[in-house]
C-alpha cells in the first residue's frame, strides 16, 4: 500500500465598524478556510465569552477591527467575515470538558508535530496522506490523528491552524475517528504570557488594532483558549504514549500517572508566577524536565540533565504501560525510529524538507508517511 487513503446582533465600535450576517442566512457545512494574503495582518475569528455566556466574535480585516455579538444558543453558528468568508464556524455554548487521555482499540494512528502556524503545509500533508479530502474535510474514517503539540508561535497562520483542527475534531468524531491535540510548550507559553516566539503578524496586527493582548486571545474566556485548556499534556492510544517533549524518569518515580499528571497541569495552567514558583508538582510539569520541555530521549541538556539511560527509559515505559513513546519538540530532520524502536521522534525540519512528515501506526506496524503521502515501513 503506497498511501494511507482507504441571527447576529451587530456590535458597533468607535469608528462605526460592525460585523454581521445577512438576515435569514443559515449555516451550511463548514468549508476549508481561505487564508489571508501572505503579507496581510488580517486575523480572526476570535470568540470572547463575555460573562461566560454571551459570545462576541471579532476580527482584524482590511486594517479595521470589527466585532459583533452573537445570539447565544446551544451551538453558535456564524460565517467568516474576512478572507474566510466561505467558512462556517460552529461553536458550542458549553465549555469543552477535559479530553479523554487514554484509549484502547484504536485501529490506526497518524501523528505529526510542531506545525508552528504553517497552515498550508499542514493541510497539504494531511490531504496527501488521505486524512482530509481536497476541501479539507475529514476522510480517514475511524483513524485517529494526533498532533503532538506546538501548533502555535513562529508561523503566521496560527489562528487558521487552530480553527482547522477545531472543526476537524468534530468531523472526525462524527465519522467514528478522532483528532487529538496534545499540548506543547508553545501552547502553554502563549497561555502563560511568554510571547518570545509570536509572529509579528499578530503583534503588529490584531494586538495593535484591538488593544487586546496576545495572550488574552487564548485566555480562559476565549473559545480557542478554553478549547486548548481541555487538551492533555500526555495521551495514550493503545500502548503508545504521545507527549510533546518526553517523560522524564522523575515523573514515574513520583507516581505521576497520565490521568493525575493531566489533571494537575489543567488545574495549574493559569496559576500566577508566584503560585507556580511555590507549587511543587506544577513547577515540575511546566519546567525543563516536565513533559513539555524534556529532551532526554534524544539528548542531554547542558548541566541540567543527562540523556535518558536505557534502564531509565524502560522504567518509564513500564510505569506508563507503554511499548513506545512518540515525541516532538526536538527537530531531528525527519521522522526517526530511536532507542531500538522504543521512541519515535517526529519533529521534522519543514525548512529543509519543504513538507511535513508523519508517523503511521497500523496493524502493529510503524511507518514513515512522507510529504507525498507515501508509506515506508520502518524495519
Amino acid at each position: 500500500m503506497s498511501h494511507l487513503r482507504n441571527g447576529l446582533i451587530p456590535l458597533v465600535l468607535g469608528a462605526g465598524l460592525l460585523l454581521s450576517l445577512p438576515a435569514g442566512r443559515s449555516p451550511s457545512a463548514s468549508r476549508r478556510a481561505t487564508p489571508a494574503a501572505a503579507d496581510s495582518l488580517d486575523d480572526g475569528p476570535h470568540v470572547f465569552w463575555q460573562d461566560g455566556k454571551r459570545p462576541i466574535v471579532f476580527y482584524l480585516c482590511g486594517g479595521a477591527f470589527s466585532a459583533a455579538r452573537l445570539s447565544p444558543r446551544d451551538t453558535v453558528a456564524f460565517t467568516g467575515r474576512c478572507a474566510d468568508s466561505t467558512t462556517e464556524y460552529r461553536v458550542p455554548t458549553r465549555a469543552p470538558t477535559p479530553e479523554r487521555d487514554t484509549w484502547v482499540g484504536v485501529p490506526r494512528i497518524l501523528a505529526l508535530s510542531d506545525v508552528h502556524g504553517e497552515y498550508g503545509a499542514m493541510v497539504a500533508f494531511l490531504e496527501r496522506a488521505g486524512v482530509v479530502d481536497a476541501a479539507g474535510h475529514w476522510a480517514w474514517r475511524d483513524g485517529h490523528l494526533v498532533v503532538v503539540g506546538d501548533v502555535v508561535d513562529r508561523g503566521n497562520r496560527v489562528t487558521e491552524c487552530l480553527w482547522f483542527l477545531y472543526r476537524l475534531e468534530r468531523e472526525a468524531a462524527r465519522a467514528g475517528g478522532r483528532v487529538h491535540l496534545v499540548l506543547g510548550n508553545h501552547e502553554v507559553m502563549v497561555m502563560r504570557d511568554d510571547l518570545r516566539y509570536v509572529n509579528e503578524r499578530y503583534t503588529n496586527g490584531i494586538v495593535r488594532y484591538s488593544g487586546i493582548r496576545y495572550q488574552d486571545l487564548f485566555g480562559p474566556d476565549m473559545e480557542l483558549g478554553r478549547w486548548l485548556r481541555s487538551k492533555p499534556l500526555v495521551l495514550k492510544l493503545n500502548d503508545i504514549v504521545f507527549v510533546h517533549g518526553g517523560l522524564a524518569p522523575e515523573l514515574a518515580t513520583r507516581g505521576l500517572g497520565i490521568g493525575k499528571l493531566n489533571a494537575i497541569a489543567r488545574a495549574s495552567i493559569d496559576l500566577s508566577s508566584a503560585a507556580l514558583t511555590f507549587s511543587d508538582v506544577p513547577r515540575l510539569l511546566f519546567g525543563s524536565t516536565g513533559p513539555l520541555w524534556y529532551r532526554g530521549y534524544i539528548q542531554g541538556l547542558n548541566d541540567q540533565y543527562a540523556a535518558t539511560t536505557a534502564e531509565e527509559l524502560d522504567a518509564v515505559r513500564r510505569f506508563y504501560g507503554a511499548s513506545t513513546i512518540v515525541v516532538g519538540h526536538t527537530d531531528i530532520g525527519q521522522v526517526m525510529r530511536l532507542r531500538d524502536g522504543r521512541v519515535f521522534g517526529i519533529d521534522v525540519s519543514l525548512e529543509t524538507l519543504g513538507t511535513f512528515q508523519g508517523l503511521l501506526w497500523e496493524n502493529g506496524v510503524f511507518s514513515l508517511v512522507t510529504g507525498t503521502g507515501a508509506v515506508q515501513p520502518f524495519n
